[in-house]
């Protein structure tokens, strides 16, 4: 936590004037969502308005690599706030073109049994078992499903129309990637359509897992992820996340995508090379393009970024906590990812085991507060249940903004310069506000409030 920060109420003639011109800015700005946008098929399940994600890299998180070692940190995750586990592929690794070497253990995506769990990581009952506790603990479990293309070795490969064939005949990876280990699915054969959603209605009715974070899920057909959502909300109301960035997944049969643009933006922002305006701008261009009731999910690191792009610290420098309090208060459902808790600071290694250092959970604290605020603040709930963001003027360097529904208020403040700067908030005089991010924890607003912000650090004011 920034236990640095400090506290003013200022009264005199020019920050009055300047807290004035904040209200005016932020009372006569619209709301970056008001945009007419398209309206969504999909039904939330209802548990999901407020619920936050989590993904879990089993085989990196604990020196065993188990389900059974993993859930010893079931209580914990709980306790921070934690309410869907999405956990990566648990399937076992096809071995014909493994990456890197054939010695390695390989990449999760190379799925070489739908309907099977890796031995590395335990057996089915371990796997059932762990769903239990989960659920028993009032979380979700999502699995990492990868539809687009199989392991070489998959038993599927025994029908060779299930596959994209080149001229000769034979079987080919993804085209315009270099996922050697893996081979094309033909979605225009019904047959292997039918053992897809076969294969993903095993795990929902057999195991009881709540839904699916599905890969590449823009390369498989719109018209297949429709029929697979229908019959599998027949076995159970699920909840599905794309791996995609586009608003037409989410307006025929998704309940979440990611913030792809989103997450590219604050990487340059943090870099220096755009500004804060550019993430308003693209605010207002999302606005017209998703749904509002669908959720987009907010991030700052997952199993891809931190792999092959770096670790929290080398994306974001200094202002890593700031970015990571805009990811969790922006909009939509933040995510956090393994190690997340406990300062991230290695590149996991793709292929082979590289167990996370736990060290003391320093950040523990930080992602519990962020997680309780999105339950307890109504403004911060997902799509439609939530308040949109209006910006608030501050400082160069700073970004600040506000999210207001019925009783529920919060303001967010960032400085990501190398100076202390004074943010001032458009607050309800009278009304008590709870603070975080700094020693005061909680004051009544005067109406002309401002919070001195120091460099690389950040505050939230909230009504809860």
């Amino acid at each position: 936590m920034n236990s640095t920060t400090s506290f003013s109420l200022s009264r005199i003639f020019s920050l009055c004037i300047a807290s004035l011109f904040v209200l005016s800015a932020a009372c006569s700005q619209p709301s970056t969502l008001e945009a007419v946008a398209p309206v969504s098929k999909v039904e939330h399940p209802e548990w999901s308005k407020n619920a936050t994600i989590y993904e879990v890299n089993v085989r990196q998180y604990t020196p065993e690599g188990t389900f059974n070692a993993f859930s010893q940190h079931l209580p914990r995750l709980k306790e921070m706030g934690v309410d869907i586990l999405w956990f990566m592929p648990i399937h076992p690794i096809g071995k014909i073109n493994r990456k890197e070497t054939e010695s390695s253990i390989g990449s999760y995506y190379s799925v070489q049994d739908y309907k099977a769990v890796s031995s590395d990581y335990g057996t089915e009952e371990d796997f059932r078992r762990m769903v239990e506790q989960a659920h028993g603990l009032g979380m979700k479990v999502i699995l990492d499903w990868v539809p687009n293309h199989t392991a070489w070795d998959n038993p599927w490969t025994e029908n060779k129309d299930w596959y994209v064939l080149n001229e000769e005949g034979d079987f080919i990876p993804p085209l315009g990637t270099d996922w050697t280990d893996v081979i094309q699915l033909d979605y225009t054969n019904e047959k292997m359509r039918a053992a897809m959603i076969d294969a993903m209605k095993y795990w929902v009715a057999e195991f009881g897992v709540d839904g699916y974070r599905c890969d590449v899920a823009g390369k498989v057909p719109t018209d297949f992820w429709v029929r697979a959502h229908a019959e599998l909300d027949e076995v159970k109301d699920i909840f599905m996340l794309a791996e995609d960035g586009e608003p037409e997944l989410l307006i025929e049969a998704f309940d979440m995508n990611y913030a792809w643009e989103y997450a590219h933006i604050i990487r340059e922002i943090a870099k220096g090379a755009i500004t804060f305006d550019r993430l308003d701008s693209l605010l207002a261009e999302d606005a017209k393009k998703f749904p509002d009731s669908s959720y987009r999910m907010y991030f700052t690191s997952n199993h891809d970024e931190n792999s092959w792009n770096g670790t929290d610290i080398e994306m974001y420098g200094d202002n890593f906590q700031n970015f990571a309090v805009l990811s969790a208060t922006i909009d939509g459902m933040p995510l956090v990812y393994s190690g997340q808790e406990a300062v991230l600071d290695k590149q996991l290694l793709f292929f082979e085991k590289d167990e996370i250092e736990w060290k003391d959970y320093a950040l523990v604290d930080f992602y519990t507060d962020l997680l309780a605020l999105n339950k307890r603040n109504e403004a911060l709930w997902n799509g439609a249940y939530g308040a949109n963001p209006i910006r608030i003027s501050s400082p160069k360097g700073t970004y600040a903004f506000q999210r207001n529904k019925d009783y529920f208020g919060m303001y967010v403040g960032l400085n990501n310069t190398q100076m202390t700067q004074e943010i001032s908030f458009p607050l309800e005089a009278g009304t008590t506000y709870n603070i975080y991010g700094m020693e005061t924890t909680q004051f009544e607003a005067t109406g002309n409030d401002s919070m001195r912000v120091p460099a690389h650090s950040w505050v939230i004011v909230s009504t809860h």
